[in-house]
């Protein structure tokens, strides 16, 4: 037995706010929605794997820890995307090796980007 992959991450967000959700996710952030036939899960794919985020009504938000990081191309792309949309961004965190900012997405959830940084000698 061997573990070799995650197949999803599950988040919550508030009960009422699927269309803030839907927008940050699948617009800005450009994933592909993964429709189902019935539930109020929201999915989103990210490569093989899929990201889950469930509506409740006791919602809480993640300890400022707790986060979800997606290893991506052409972060300064994203980067604009996010600033476009007027999110704050947290680019004070420095990875040898790596390009990388967090933001929260609508409900709270703090969501990490990165990508190696080629410019400074750093190959995939």
């Amino acid at each position: 037995m061997g573990i070799h992959s995650i197949n999803h991450v599950q988040l919550a967000f508030p009960a009422g706010a699927e269309g803030q959700i839907r927008h940050f996710y699948s617009h800005l952030l450009g994933l592909h929605e993964v429709h189902q036939a019935a539930g109020s899960t929201l999915r989103f794919a990210a490569g093989p794997q899929r990201i889950d985020l469930v509506p409740t009504e006791s919602w809480q938000a993640a300890p400022a820890v707790s986060h979800l990081a997606f290893e991506v191309d052409d972060l300064p792309a994203l980067r604009g995307r996010l600033q476009q949309a007027e999110l704050a961004l947290v680019e004070n965190r420095a990875l040898p090796g790596y390009l990388r900012f967090y933001v929260k997405d609508p409900a709270g959830n703090q969501l990490e980007f990165l990508e190696p940084d080629t410019e400074e000698g750093y190959a995939t």
